[in-house]
């Protein structure tokens, strides 16, 4: 390349790179969210809806790109029973985090228990039928050794 094609390339690489962060700033208003101070739990999406869209607060919910949420359709028993375990986790976690700034809220903190222990009893529940989902779980406290048994979740 000549020196004026070298420039001429440099200035139009520089002004889509220009165009390109006007752009981005833009958009960045599409992606703030509505930020509510306090919620109640009637506000909120329940743990199956919560999980799928990656967030239990629908005013904070942006859709994106994504017209609907995928909807989880479990093939058995077992993809059913995780799938209630990762609701409720996740449900849970999203609970804790409005609780570490609102930690007097007594109504979401009745909520995050009560997902908690669903949670809890989802985990009980499919590791009792199908094994141990993480090494620290109790369900592998036995003799023989349970953590390796077969059959795998991605086995069946």
């Amino acid at each position: 390349m000549n020196s004026y094609n070298e420039r001429e390339y440099q200035e139009n690489r520089n002004m889509t790179a220009m165009k390109n962060t006007i752009a981005g700033a833009n958009n960045n208003n599409f992606n703030k969210c509505n930020y509510i101070q306090q919620v109640t739990p009637n506000d909120l999406y329940s743990a199956y809806a919560g999980f799928i869209r990656g967030n239990m607060y629908p005013d904070l919910y942006n859709q994106y790109k994504i017209s609907r949420p995928f909807e989880i359709e479990p093939m058995n028993e077992q993809a059913q029973l995780l799938t209630y375990v990762d609701a409720y986790c996740f449900g849970a976690h999203d609970i804790n985090l409005y609780l570490d700034t609102h930690p007097n809220d007594r109504a979401m903190i009745e909520l995050y228990n009560q997902y908690r222990l669903e949670y809890k009893n989802a985990l009980n529940q499919y590791e009792k039928q199908f094994g141990p989902i993480t090494v620290d779980s109790d369900a592998i406290l036995t003799l023989p050794w349970a953590w390796n048994n077969s059959p795998w979740p991605w086995e069946n």
